[in-house]
């Protein structure tokens, strides 16, 4: 899939779970392939695509250390689960995605039908980032939840938090 993909996901799902973790979710969403370019740079040798840097297991290792052990606001868990995400878009697709250091074998989920910038890619896409949109949606009168989209502006101004040229600049607003 492509980093757009990658991106759109990761946020989404983020976005529904912890809002302030959306940037580490989306930086882990694409880090497995920026990597490659770093350590390429560093080692001057050629790096396998879709090799050392996108093993699931490692990323799973990575996310259970940081929600059992230690985290700071989330950040190093949605992180290592934006990894996560980008091994599960990567399944996905027909070259598939590695597991772990143990096997070269590549997994491919649903048979890795998925091509790389297809309908089928914008469909799951756009499907996901729906569904979180709609679970934040309904969230947001929930008390107690930081959920900084989909302003209520009409509760706003009803609490007085802002006035009424506010409130009728922004009452169709959704985001």
């Amino acid at each position: 899939m492509r980093w757009i993909s990658h991106i759109a996901i990761a946020a989404s799902l983020c976005a529904a779970a912890n809002p302030g973790a959306v940037p580490a979710a989306v930086l882990g969403s694409t880090f497995p392939d920026w990597s490659e370019w770093i350590l390429r740079a560093v080692t001057g040798r050629k790096v396998r695509h879709r090799g050392a840097t996108h093993y699931l297991s490692t990323w799973l290792l990575l996310a259970g250390f940081a929600a059992l052990l230690w985290d700071w606001q989330g950040w190093l868990l949605w992180f290592a689960l934006g990894n996560v995400i980008h091994w599960f878009c990567d399944a996905l697709t027909v070259s598939g995605a590695p597991v772990g250091w143990w096997s070269d074998r590549r997994v491919t989920l649903f048979g890795g039908r998925v091509k790389t910038g297809s309908m089928a890619e914008l469909a799951i896409t756009a499907g996901i980032v729906a569904l979180c949109a709609v679970v934040i949606y309904t969230r947001r009168d929930v008390p107690g939840t930081f959920i900084p989209f989909f302003y209520r502006y009409d509760r706003l101004y009803r609490d007085g938090l802002i006035d009424g040229s506010e409130w009728k600049q922004h009452r169709f607003d959704f985001i």
